[in-house]
């Protein structure tokens, strides 16, 4: 079992930048887990930010996130969500997600492993 927890998310302007964190609770690597970034919107399904398989070698994006990067510190056992140039649509719970596999999912269901969510809210 593998407890994930998120942390960073918040209160931004517009126009502004948040990063979010994602850290296993008690797990000695994250060397060997695919990890993902998924959020849901107000009043809108869960969907796929983006994700870095094992390694952290190759990451993938859902259409329209080329404002975010994600990347990995398997060292210190930490993905990151980097949020530029937010926007009020960026508003909503944020999760991440880990798997413990070769590939890289985009599917919520190909996930085994959730953390809580960690709000961020953008304003106009």
């Amino acid at each position: 079992q593998v407890q994930l927890v998120e942390s960073g998310g918040g209160l931004v302007q517009a126009g502004g930048s948040l990063t979010l964190s994602c850290a296993p609770v008690s797990r000695r690597t994250l060397g060997d887990l695919a990890m993902g970034w998924f959020r849901r919107a107000p009043g809108k399904e869960r969907e796929f930010v983006g994700g870095v398989n094992w390694s952290g070698e190759s990451t993938l994006y859902a259409d329209a996130m080329d404002r975010f990067t994600i990347f990995r510190d398997n060292f210190n056992k930490t993905m990151y969500l980097q949020m530029n140039s937010l926007r009020p649509e960026d508003t909503g719970v944020y999760y991440c997600a880990a798997d413990q596999t070769s590939r890289l999912p985009i599917r919520a269901n190909d996930y085994t492993y959730w953390g809580q969510g960690t709000q961020v809210t953008v304003s106009s």
